[in-house]
């Protein structure tokens, strides 16, 4: 999956728009307990989040993969 949109939410998930069209939700809640995600509790880095297209990431250097992100994301 390559990811063609990203959109950030304040509730600590955001939309995902596929390359091949498909719309999803991730939640990243269940990664803040990890220490690479930690700095992500503050929402306002939250937002922060780029498209590399083939992953997310963060200023603070957390990030995830398309492939990841296509495993857990819910339909929308």
């Amino acid at each position: 999956m390559r990811i063609a949109e990203l959109t950030p939410h304040a509730d600590w998930t955001f939309q995902v728009v596929a390359n091949d069209g498909r719309v999803g939700q991730f939640d990243v809640r269940p990664y803040l307990k990890y220490e690479a995600f930690e700095e992500l509790k503050d929402i306002g880095e939250f937002m922060k989040i780029k498209n590399g297209e083939y992953f997310v990431e963060w200023e603070c250097g957390a990030d995830l993969s398309a492939d990841t992100i296509e495993a857990k994301m819910l339909p929308m």
